[in-house]
């Protein structure tokens, strides 16, 4: 079925822009390097009043990169913090490709924002990305006073497959113990490896930029079997958690027309049930991706939405 009557008219020349990638193992380097330079095409303009550093945290012998943004004016009070997880699918991105969005969230929200560059499937499996994100949160609390950070405004942030982190992360560090985080923010987040095998799939989502096709190779990438098998464990694929009391305030957006609809409104509906606190957006005429067209009504409303969100969470 086609469903692109039912995309919002600002955001069809987009679909004309983006490759339509056929993954595999053989091609999936080509695929990155590909959505690489789209991604760093992409129009933005510097801001100002907001400094980068690259810092890497040691961990079982490897190296993580993390690009650490902070306000330049100089304040008296401890700074919340973001720890900010990319999206593409678990096998694709780098925080390379989205230092505009970090520039963004630590001009508006007089934030501290980390930007993790945890390894990618297939190459590296799970738990290793999650476990990656793991060390670079970890990082943020044991250099609270380095950073200016309040450690009770410590909030994390994902987009698709880094919603689908930021996600298992909020679980991990609920049952570890270690700290505790003020927020997730969830941004179209892929969170269930058993949509790939759901009998009767949504005929209205996933038509555009990630496809069926694609989130069955994401999700075998990151697994390393096939997608929807028994015995996943819910820190891979979030959905299949059991117990969600005590997990941190939460926000979600999808679009209608992404493929991850229905598992990230069954997630909000799960969050609401336990007693999590959850602000949910569903944005009409939305695909896979759709606020990375800037000057949109819906881009617009996107960031808006999430900044004001943002804002009080931190207040």
């Amino acid at each position: 079925m086609s469903t692109i009557h039912l995309v919002d008219p600002e955001l069809r020349p987009m679909l004309e822009m983006l490759p339509k990638n056929d993954f595999s193992d053989s091609n999936i380097k080509d695929i990155r390097k590909k959505m690489k330079s789209l991604m760093e095409a992409m129009p933005s303009m510097k801001i100002e009043g907001v400094q980068m550093q690259e810092h890497y945290i040691e961990k079982d012998g490897s190296k993580i990169r993390v690009l650490v943004y902070s306000p330049t004016t100089a304040e008296d009070t401890a700074k919340p913090a973001l720890l900010y997880i990319h999206g593409g699918g678990y096998v694709m991105g780098s925080p390379d490709e989205f230092v505009a969005r970090n520039e963004m969230f630590c001009k508006e929200l007089g934030a501290v924002v980390v930007s993790v560059d945890y390894r990618l499937a297939p190459e590296h499996r799970y738990p290793i990305p999650l476990e990656d994100c793991y060390a670079a949160l970890a990082w943020i609390f044991e250099n609270l006073d380095a950073l200016g950070v309040n450690g009770d405004k410590v909030g994390i942030y994902g987009e698709s497959a880094g919603g689908g982190l930021a996600a298992a992360l909020a679980l991990l560090t609920r049952d570890r113990k270690e700290f505790s985080i003020a927020h997730q923010f969830l941004v179209y987040p892929m969170l269930d490896d058993r949509t790939c095998v759901t009998p009767e799939p949504n005929p209205y989502t996933g038509e555009f930029v990630w496809t069926p096709e694609s989130n069955h190779y994401g999700w075998s990438s990151l697994l390393g079997h096939e997608p929807g098998l028994d015995g996943v464990s819910p820190y891979a694929s979030p959905a299949r958690i059991d117990v969600m009391v005590g997990l941190p305030n939460a926000y979600i957006c999808v679009g209608t027309l992404d493929l991850f609809l229905d598992e990230d409104l069954a997630y909000a509906q799960r969050l609401l049930l336990a007693g999590v606190q959850t602000e949910l957006h569903v944005y009409p005429g939305a695909f896979h991706g759709f606020d990375m067209v800037p000057g949109t009504i819906l881009s617009r409303q996107f960031e808006d939405d999430l900044l004001r969100a943002m804002k009080k969470a931190f207040s």
